[in-house]
C-alpha cells in the first residue's frame, strides 16, 4: 500500500456549538466546549455554524428534535460553502457528526472507514435509547436507522463493515446485540494501547481514507477532567495521541470530529492535554 497523500493540508474547520443532542447533566457546557476546542486553531481557519442555543421540543423519542433538525440544516449549508478535501469539526455533542461523516461517505464511498473513538457505541435508536438523547443514536442514524428527519441521504450512509469502534466500554444491551449481529469491528481500550492493532482493523475494511470521530470520553477521567459523560477505564492521552498518529501515518484523513468537551471551572490542564493530543495531527 502506498502512503497517504499529503498534498492538501488546509482543512475546512467548523465549530458546531450544539448541545441539544446530549442527555447529560448541564449539557449547555458542550457549546462552550466547542469554542474552547476551536481556540486551539488560528481564528482565521474557523467557521462557526449558527446553532440555536435554546432547548427544543421532544419528538419521536428524541430530545430537542426540532432544534437538531435545524442544526443539521445549518451544518449542511456551511459544508456546502466549502470544497476542502479534509474537514475538522469541533462540537458540541456527538450529534454534530451527522453532516461531516455523511459528507465523507459521499466523497469516498467504499474507500472510507470511520474510527469511532468513544466510551459509548452511539448505536441506539429512539426505541432502544434509555434517555432519548440523540448523541447515543448518531452512529446508528449514519447507518440509515434513526429518527427519520435526521437520516442521511442513501448515498451518504455508512455500512457496518466501514466502522471500527475504538474504546467503547459502556454499552446498552440493544447495542451489544446490534454489534454482534452486524459483525462491527471493535477494539477494547487494552487493544488500543498497541496502535498496530487499530491500523490492522482499519486496513481490514479495505479503506484508504479514514474519518476519525473523537468523543473525548474515550479518555480516562483520571487523566482528563472536561468530560460530559465520563466512564472509568479509558485511554491515557498519550495512548490516544499514539493511535491518532498511527492512523494519520497510514491512511488519508477524510476528517476529524472532536466532541463532548465539557470544560471544568479550571480548564488550563485540559487545554494542555488537548494540545498534546492534536499537535501532531496533520490538520495543524
Amino acid at each position: 500500500m502506498t502512503g497517504p497523500d499529503r498534498s492538501n493540508r488546509s482543512p475546512a474547520v467548523l465549530v458546531i456549538p450544539q448541545w441539544q443532542g446530549s442527555a447529560a447533566r448541564n449539557p449547555q457546557r458542550l457549546a462552550e466546549g466547542a469554542h474552547r476546542l476551536s481556540a486551539l486553531l488560528p481564528a482565521s481557519r474557523r467557521t462557526v455554524v449558527d446553532i440555536d442555543p435554546r432547548p427544543g421540543q421532544d419528538q419521536e423519542g428524541v430530545r430537542h428534535l426540532d432544534v437538531l433538525i435545524r442544526s443539521l440544516e445549518a451544518t449542511r449549508a456551511a459544508l456546502g460553502r466549502r470544497d476542502d478535501d479534509t474537514l475538522l469539526a469541533f462540537g458540541g455533542d456527538c450529534g454534530i457528526e451527522l453532516a461531516p461523516v455523511a459528507r465523507a461517505v459521499a466523497r469516498h464511498r467504499d474507500s472510507l472507514a470511520v474510527v469511532w473513538f468513544d466510551a459509548h457505541a452511539d448505536l441506539n435508536t429512539p426505541d432502544t435509547s434509555p434517555s432519548g438523547g440523540f448523541h447515543g443514536m448518531v452512529l446508528r442514524t449514519l447507518l440509515g436507522q434513526g429518527p427519520s428527519p435526521l437520516l442521511p441521504r442513501p448515498e451518504e450512509r455508512l455500512s457496518p463493515r466501514q466502522i471500527v469502534l475504538a474504546g467503547a466500554r459502556a454499552l446498552d444491551p440493544a447495542e451489544l446485540d446490534f454489534i454482534e449481529s452486524e459483525g462491527i469491528r471493535t477494539l477494547s481500550v487494552e487493544a488500543l494501547r498497541e496502535p498496530g492493532q487499530l491500523v490492522s482493523a482499519v486496513a481490514g475494511t479495505g479503506a484508504t481514507h479514514v474519518y476519525i470521530h473523537l468523543d473525548l470520553d474515550v479518555l480516562d477521567p483520571e487523566h482528563f477532567a472536561g468530560l460530559s459523560c465520563p466512564e472509568p477505564g479509558g485511554l491515557h492521552p498519550d495512548q490516544l495521541r499514539a493511535a491518532l498518529d498511527a492512523l494519520a501515518e497510514r491512511f488519508n484523513l477524510a476528517g476529524l470530529g472532536v466532541t463532548e468537551h465539557a470544560p471544568a471551572a479550571d480548564s488550563a490542564d485540559s487545554d494542555h492535554v488537548l494540545q498534546r493530543i492534536l499537535e501532531g495531527m496533520a490538520f495543524r
